[in-house]
């Protein structure tokens, strides 16, 4: 018998609720202005002020998530929320390095960047000064919706 009748659609449903207003907080307040500036940057100024950046909305994240489990008994498995958070770690980290380079499609651009032209929104990255930052966010929230099935997936039988 199953200890904690919550669904798996319903934990999924939750956990993508709470990453996602996390990564608002995350992104948007809890992040410093000096490495929101730097963390496009090459480098060790780059790399550490997106490594700042993505151990504290992580760590947002995981509060959120461990609060939501918490007051809503979802019952998260944690070694299985672990794992979201670590994927939603590594992929915000990656789309992040290529801040303020969306719209260069040289050979020194960041993979994804490189990616994202190859995949033909190039002319949309160029002509449109917002489109960085728009396709910045469409891929964080889809990789949180990876995140959230994984923190959510099926619960090991006792």
């Amino acid at each position: 018998m199953n200890s904690n009748p919550t669904s798996t659609a319903a934990r999924f449903a939750a956990a993508y609720a709470v990453l996602t207003a996390a990564h608002e907080v995350g992104d948007y307040i809890v992040q410093r202005d000096d490495d929101a500036d730097a963390k496009g940057k090459p480098g060790r100024e780059g790399t550490a002020a997106c490594r700042r950046h993505v151990v504290s909305y992580t760590a947002t994240q995981a509060v959120a998530l461990l609060a939501a489990d918490r007051c809503l008994g979802l019952g998260l498995n944690w070694r299985r929320a672990a794992a979201g958070l670590a994927l939603s770690a590594v992929t915000h980290y990656a789309i992040d390095r290529c801040a303020t380079h969306w719209p260069d499609d040289s050979d020194g651009a960041p993979l994804l960047v490189r990616a994202a032209h190859a995949a033909g929104k190039g002319t949309w990255l160029t002509r449109d000064p917002g489109a960085g930052a728009l396709l910045d966010q469409a891929l964080h929230k889809g990789w949180i919706g990876v995140a959230a099935a994984i923190a959510a997936g099926r619960r090991t039988r006792p």
